[in-house]
Parts: structure tokens; sequence; C-alpha cells
């Protein structure tokens, strides 16, 4: 083989062999991963065996399961039997674990017994990220978005899904029925084999029925009217074209470096009431004081936008638009312009309307104002046109205000939260989460999170420079 480049004998012999940190360079993310984890108190996060016990086999440290894991999930290998392999002939995760080689069940228990220490891991690199000011412009984009659980939405039942198969098993017991009375009037040779093979078919479907029913009773019990038979806290939720059994994932992103400074796992399918506990969270991680958060439309509620107003943190949400009178082309509630100092509404044909009553509804003081209409065919088909006002309608008016002075912000939370999702989705493969219930979810995902902010963080100052800044 000439004019090509030529390896090593592979039975040589070295007189001095190198060394295995040769083989990792000064710039490669396992140093940060080493450095991160030597800094962290692992006891005072609330792992369990850093302090070993006086009897019995030796435990593998913490560090070094966690190392494992760290470098799994930056790699995108999450299975713990993968990890296994990977100890035993991946020169960096060597390098990394001196050499160790825990085998699969040993990593699997690791990250069961551990979830909440390791979620606080995740938060730990968040604070990181504070102290190299990182998060200096107190900005961030809140989403949510739906992953697939490990359960199949075969084994995810509510009472319509389970209405349907039950008449389809119904269906196909019937058909094949009229099959074995069509089977009958067929050669005797042939009849018996259809016959017994039908029969079998109807006694799997009767079985299948059979369990359905057991499930029917359980429905009944559950709370929300769903049960998962694999997860049993994944639930059924509507995305864009289909549904998916899983879990929302909610994060807060910094609109500066697209870190993601806070998560939670729900299974939630609505993201309505989750803004003010995500920006209250993300202030919290970013230790500051004051916010500034983007949400899209999902996010609309009332209370969920005065919560904000009173805890000082500024908040862009787009209005959800629900009005029938819009929808029909006639004058929408916009159209109407407030008077604070009068307490009435003036509509587009300049008629003033007053103050009429007030009441409770949903929990909610509104105010309703009305008057006779003189562009009744553009406004409304009843006698009057009616105005209803909640008596913390300034802040939406605020904020709506904001929006119209900043039309860049949907282009900004577009371009800022929707990134992370689709890249950990790419990383997670076809099958999202590979544990079941939600707080082993919430430690994957911590694990993902973790993953990504090292990457960006490596990206946006350089390992090095990362190490350095830990060891300070």
């Amino acid at each position: 083989m000439k004019r090509f480049v030529q390896g090593e004998d592979r039975t040589q012999s070295f007189l001095l062999p190198e060394a295995l940190d040769d083989y990792v360079t000064n710039t490669n993310p396992v140093r940060v991963v080493d450095v991160f984890l030597d800094e962290l108190d692992l006891q005072k996060l609330g792992f369990e065996g850093v302090e070993p016990a006086l009897t019995g086999r030796p435990s593998y440290h913490p560090a070094v399961m966690l190392k494992i894991y760290i470098y799994g999930y930056l790699n995108r290998i999450q299975s713990s039997r993968r990890l296994e392999r990977e100890a035993q002939r991946n020169v960096e995760l060597m390098w990394l674990t001196s050499r160790l080689t825990p085998d699969f069940k040993t990593i699997a228990r690791f990250r069961k017994d551990n979830g909440k220490a390791i979620r606080s891991v995740c938060r730990q690199f968040v604070a990181l990220c504070q102290r190299l000011d990182l998060f200096a412009e107190a900005f961030v984009a809140i989403d949510g978005s739906k992953f697939k659980a490990v359960n199949h939405r075969d084994r995810n039942f509510t009472s319509a899904k389970l209405e349907r198969r039950m008449r389809d098993i119904e269906s196909s017991i019937a058909r094949y029925l009229e099959a074995m009375d069509t089977a009958d009037r067929q050669e005797p040779a042939i009849a018996k084999a259809r016959t017994e093979r039908l029969r079998d078919k109807i006694a799997a479907l009767k079985e299948q029925m059979r369990s359905l029913k057991e499930i029917e009773v359980k429905l009944k019990e559950a709370p929300d009217g769903q049960i998962s038979l694999t997860d049993p806290d994944a639930r059924s939720m509507k995305t864009r074209g289909t549904g998916v059994v899983g879990y929302n994932v909610q994060t807060a992103v910094d609109t500066k470096h697209h870190l993601i400074v806070a998560h939670i796992v729900t299974n939630n399918g609505i993201d309505r009431d989750q803004l003010t506990s995500m920006a209250k969270l993300a202030r919290t991680e970013m230790g500051i004081d004051k916010l500034t958060a983007v949400a899209d439309r999902g996010y609309y509620k009332s209370e969920e936008i005065l919560a904000c107003h009173e805890a000082e943190i500024t908040v862009f949400v787009p209005k959800t638009v629900t009005s029938s009178a819009t929808a029909d082309g006639r004058f929408g509630k916009e159209d109407f312009i407030y008077n604070a100092k009068m307490n009435e509404y003036r509509c587009p044909a300049g008629e003033r309307l007053i103050w009429r009553f007030s009441t409770v509804e949903r929990g909610l003081k509104i105010s309703k104002y009305w008057k006779q209409c003189s562009l009744k065919a553009r406004c409304t088909p009843d006698p009057q046109r009616r105005v209803a006002r909640w008596e913390h309608e300034g802040v939406l008016e605020e904020m709506q205000t904001r929006l119209d002075h900043n039309p860049d912000m949907m282009r900004i939370r577009r371009q800022t939260v929707e990134h992370p999702f689709g890249t950990l989705k790419a990383w997670m493969g076809a099958t999202h989460f590979l544990t079941g219930t939600i707080e082993r979810v919430s430690t994957e995902m911590s694990l993902h999170v973790l993953a990504y902010n090292m990457k960006r963080v490596i990206r946006l100052l350089g390992a090095e420079m990362v190490v350095k800044a830990m060891r300070a």
C-alpha cells in the first residue's frame, strides 16, 4: 500500500508506552466534565454513597457514575447498556473514569436512586453560568413542548379510546362469526382448519375484551379520566396534527446565549397555567430581581399575567382571539376605547357605553357596559352591544401596548426557545424518554438539559476558559 498514510504494526511493542492522558487534548469536553464534578460537594447535593460503608463490597464513588452519565448524554448515549460498553472501549470515558467499568445494572441503579441530586447538579451548572455573567440581559423566552414517553399510545386509555376499541373488537368478532358460517359450507377438511383458526382469533378477541372491561373499571376511578399501563404518569396530549402520549416539558431560555435557565416536566398538556411558575423559577435560577419574559399565545391567561405583574416580572404574551364578533366580521372589543376617568367605553360610532353593573364570572370581577347600537348591522345581532371589563383589565392593556411597541418579540421568542427543543429531540431520537414515572423522567430531562447547557458554554467560551473559571 504505497503512497498512503501508514499505521503502526498492531503487534509492535513499545518500550515507553503512551499515557492515557496523552489521548485527551486540553480542549476536550471531558476535561470540563472532570473539573466540574470535582468542584461539586456531592454529599451536600444529596448523593448516596459519598461516604463508603465499612463492610461489604466496595462501591463506585458517585462522581465516577455521574461522569459516566454526563459523558453519555453529551454524546447521545443514554442507555445504561450502551454506557457499559463505552466504558470498556472508549478512550475518553476510560480517562474520565480512570478505567473503571461498572456494569449496566449499577449504572441504571445510580440514576434511579439519585434523581433529586442529579437535578441539583443541573441547577449548579446554571449557577456557574450566572457567575460567568451569561445572563446579563435578564430576558427569557418561555415555551413548552411534548416529549414521548415509553408508554405507547395503544397502552393509554381514555373513555373515548376504550369505547372505540371495544366497538372494533365487537365488529371483528361479528365478522369472524360470519366467516365461520361461510367455512361450514366448504369441504370438511378445509372447514375444520378454517373454523379452528377463526375460533382461536375469537378467543383472543374475547380475552382482549375482558382486559378492556377491567380497564374500564379502573378508568372510572381515575381522577383525570386517563390510564397509562406502561408509564402511569404519562398522559395523552394534543400536538400539531396528531396526539402524543408523553410529557409537557416547560423551559425558560436565555435570549442572548440560548441557555436553558429553568425547566419543569409536567403531565399537563396545557401551557396556560405555567407562565408565572416558570417566570419565577427562571428569576430564581438566574439570581436576579427583575425579569422580562416572552411567551406565545398559548400562555395567555388573565390571572397569570396579573400574577407576573404583581411579582414585578415584565411579560409579553399575545392575546388569543376568541371573539365570535371578530370571526363574523363585526367590531371586536379592541375597537371600543376605554375612558378610565369616566369609566365608560366609546364605540366606533362615537357613542358612549356606560357602566351598568358588576358581577363575578369564574372567580373574576367583571363590569358590564352597553348602549343601544347605531351601527347594529356591523356591531351586534343583540338589541344592545355589551362590553365586559375585568377589574384588572388595565394590566392586560399595558402589556398589549408593550407588544405594539416591540413588534419583533414573537420573532425573538421563536428563534430563542424552539431551537433547544429541536436540538434535544434530535439527540433523544425517535423514542424520547427511556424511563417511566414523572420523577425519573425529570431526572432524565435534567441530564439532557445539563448536557445541552454544557455544550453551549463550551462553544461560547472554549473548554480551557470554562475549566479556568470553574477552578477560580
